[in-house]
C-alpha cells in the first residue's frame, strides 16, 4: 500500500494559525452574544422598598388667556377663587355690587409625582389641567399653587407658564382641535419644598419588589445575589424576596444587587385589543397543530339612481329611476389552512400571515383555537 503526501507551503502553514484564531473569535463572541441577549439587569425588572414616588395634588388659578378661560357667571368657584385671591392681595371686590366679566381666568387642578430622594430647593414638572368650561389654556400662567400629598402636608409650589402643544382654529362651518388645549404641562414648574426621607444606610432588613411577579424569576434574582453578594437574599413570594443586610453596608450592597444581569422568565401569554385591533403575542406562545378556515360573507349595495328627462319642447316630466347594484362575497375563495406544532413565535406569526387575514379576523383565529385547546397560553381580550 503507498501512501502519497503533499508537504505544506509556508504560506499554507501561516494561514492555519489565523484561520483558526478567527473561527475562536466568532464562536466567542456568538456564545457571549447569545448568552447575554436575553439578561437585564436587577433594578431595571425590580424595585427597592420604600423608594418610590409621591403623587401630589393642588388646585388654582391660570391667568392671561386670551378669552378661553371659564365663564365666570356659569362656573362658581372658579369666581370666588378669584376674588378669594384678590382679598388676600388687598382688592375688596366681595362686599361690592361688581358683576365679573372677565373670560381670561380659569380654575384648574395642578399634579406632580415627587421623585424619591428629592430634597428641598429641587424642581419637578407639573401638570395642569382645567376643572371649568375653560376652552383653551394656551398662553396661560399659573399662579403660585401649593401641592399637597395625601398626607394633606405641602410638600411642593407650583407656577409657571404653561404649554399646552395643542391648537384650535374656528371658522363659520368647521373647526378643528389638534390635542388636548385644555391640559398643559411646566416643565421644572415646581419646588420642592420638603423631604420626603429614606432612611437607607441603616436599613438592615429590605425587600426586592419584582415588577412582574413570577416565581422562576424570583428564584433566578437570588441565586445570582447569593453567588455575587453572599447569602442574603431568600424568595418569599412571586413578587417578594428578602435581603438580609445585617452584616454588610446596606449602600455598596443595594449597588452591586441593582447591577447583577439576570434572565427574567415570561408568561405564555396573548393580548388582543378588540377596539383598536392590536395584537401582541409572547415570544413563549406555542400552539398545536390545528386546521383554520377562515371566510367572511360580505354583501355591498350600492344605490346608483338614473335621472330621466324629456324631450325638448313635450309636455312629459322629469323622473328618477332607481338603481341598485348587489355584490355578495360569500369567502368562496378563502382556503383551509394548516397551522403545525410551532417551537417558536416565528412559526405562529408565519402561519397566521400565511392565512392571508386580518389583525381584526387573527382575532377572531385566536379566540377559536383557544377554545379549542390548542394555543398553548392565556389569551386576556381588552
Amino acid at each position: 500500500m503507498t501512501f502519497f503526501s503533499r508537504r505544506p507551503d509556508a504560506e499554507h502553514l501561516k494561514r492555519i494559525p489565523l484561520l483558526s484564531a478567527l473561527f475562536l473569535a466568532g464562536f466567542l463572541f456568538i456564545q457571549s452574544f447569545a448568552a447575554n441577549a436575553a439578561l437585564v439587569r436587577v433594578k431595571d425588572i425590580a424595585d427597592f422598598e420604600g423608594v418610590r414616588t409621591n403623587q401630589l395634588i393642588g388646585y388654582g388659578l391660570v391667568v392671561g388667556l386670551h378669552g378661553t378661560g371659564d365663564k365666570l357667571t356659569n362656573v362658581l368657584f372658579t369666581r370666588e377663587t378669584l376674588i378669594s385671591m384678590l382679598n388676600r392681595l388687598g382688592v375688596n371686590i366681595r362686599d361690592r355690587e361688581i358683576q365679573l366679566q372677565t373670560h381670561d381666568v380659569a380654575a384648574v387642578m395642578v399634579t406632580a409625582d415627587l421623585p424619591a430622594f428629592s430634597h428641598g430647593g429641587g424642581r419637578i414638572d407639573v401638570t395642569v389641567s382645567a376643572t371649568g368650561d375653560a376652552t383653551d389654556l394656551t398662553g396661560g400662567t399659573l399662579l403660585v399653587t401649593p401641592l399637597m400629598a395625601a398626607d394633606g402636608e405641602i410638600y411642593a409650589v407650583a407656577q409657571g407658564s404653561l404649554a399646552t402643544n395643542a391648537f384650535s382654529a374656528r371658522g363659520a362651518a368647521a373647526s378643528i382641535v389638534h390635542n388636548i388645549p385644555t391640559n398643559g404641562h411646566i416643565a421644572n414648574g415646581a419646588v420642592v419644598e420638603r423631604e420626603v426621607p429614606v432612611d437607607l444606610a441603616n436599613r438592615k432588613q429590605m425587600h426586592l419588589s419584582l415588577r412582574n411577579p413570577d416565581f422562576t424569576t424570583a428564584g433566578r434574582i437570588a441565586q445570582a445575589i447569593n453567588n455575587s453578594v453572599g447569602h442574603i437574599a431568600r424568595v418569599m413570594d412571586p413578587r417578594t424576596i428578602s435581603l438580609d443586610l445585617t452584616l454588610r453596608d446596606s449602600i455598596p450592597a443595594l449597588s452591586r444587587i441593582g447591577d447583577l444581569l439576570v434572565e427574567p422568565d415570561t408568561l405564555a401569554k396573548v393580548v388582543v385589543d378588540d377596539a383598536s385591533g392590536t395584537i401582541v403575542i409572547g415570544n413563549d406562545v406555542r400552539i398545536s397543530t390545528v386546521a383554520i378556515a377562515q371566510g367572511n360573507l360580505t354583501i355591498q349595495v350600492t344605490e346608483t339612481p338614473i335621472v330621466s328627462q324629456p324631450g325638448p319642447m313635450s309636455n312629459g316630466t322629469t323622473t328618477v329611476a332607481p338603481r341598485t347594484n348587489i355584490n355578495v362575497n360569500n369567502g368562496n375563495n378563502a382556503k383551509l389552512g394548516i397551522l403545525r406544532n410551532g417551537p417558536a413565535l416565528s412559526d405562529l406569526v408565519s402561519g397566521l400571515n400565511a392565512l392571508g387575514v386580518g389583525p381584526r379576523d387573527m382575532i377572531s383565529i385566536l379566540q377559536a383555537i383557544k377554545a379549542d385547546g390548542a394555543l398553548q397560553a392565556d389569551l386576556e381580550v381588552r
